[in-house]
């Protein structure tokens, strides 16, 4: 098979791809996952990136229009917006194997094969990129970085019971059976809050998941966008999950 027809041949599987001002790392994103050795379209969501972003992935669907796919937002709407309508862009196209993953390059493009396999061969419903399975894999986070993170997983974990170690974690492939499932509707987190609900909706409808060993790299191009807000929400949402859960009003 030759590159362009390789590039463009039909798939069941779609990575999902939030940015906001990512112009300095989308692009490599995008080439190493058409180079993967299995046919996986990409769908960008852009916030109306001043940076050129969006004409950067323009540029890539001129030459695989078949496998790069863009939105462009009118502005910066949030994470979890930008994954719902991926979501719903993905079910309407048919795809059945739907993944998140960031435009950083803090995940590696090379493991998406490795969490849409245990979907693809029906042991789980979603497979979650897990950095503390078989002990903590981050490269270049500060201590203080990781410290948040293995504590939210404490936190989060005690007070839902949810059973996932990497509990705010963003690369995964969910079955499309299981966006079918949820409430999506009621969704309405954002950053790592977002992570955790749908992870914890997923689990309380009775969904398998898995967590994949994987290696996250701290980034560096570009500007995170961790604020102090984001970490707010997600330790309160826990709580309204909870009570959600306990009341039947999830």
């Amino acid at each position: 098979m030759s590159e362009s027809t390789f590039q463009n041949a039909p798939t069941d599987a779609l990575v999902i791809i939030p940015t906001y001002n990512e112009a300095d790392n989308i692009g490599p994103v995008l080439e190493r996952v058409q180079n993967l050795p299995i046919p996986i379209s990409i769908l960008v969501v852009d916030d109306n990136s001043s940076d050129g972003t969006a004409a950067i992935v323009r540029s890539a669907m001129e030459d695989a229009p078949e496998r790069v796919h863009l939105i462009e937002r009118s502005g910066k709407l949030g994470l979890g917006t930008a994954y719902l309508r991926g979501f719903r862009y993905a079910l309407s196209q048919d795809y059945t194997y739907i993944c998140e993953m960031d435009a950083d390059r803090s995940h590696d493009p090379d493991d998406l094969p490795r969490l849409i396999e245990p979907v693809r061969d029906d042991e789980v419903d979603l497979a979650i990129g897990s950095r503390y399975v078989d002990g903590v894999r981050v490269i270049n986070w500060p201590l203080s970085r990781l410290v948040l993170s293995y504590s939210a997983g404490i936190y989060t974990r005690t007070i839902t019971r949810l059973p996932i170690l990497d509990v705010t974690a963003g690369f995964k492939c969910f079955h499309r059976r299981v966006l079918e499932a949820l409430p999506l509707g009621h969704v309405n987190s954002d950053g790592y809050a977002f992570q955790v609900e749908m992870h914890y909706r997923t689990w309380r409808a009775g969904f398998r998941i898995k967590e994949i060993p994987v290696v996250f790299t701290e980034r560096t191009e570009g500007e995170s966008k961790m604020s102090r807000d984001i970490v707010l929400e997600a330790a309160l949402k826990v709580w309204e999950l909870r009570i959600r859960s306990l009341l039947n009003r999830l």
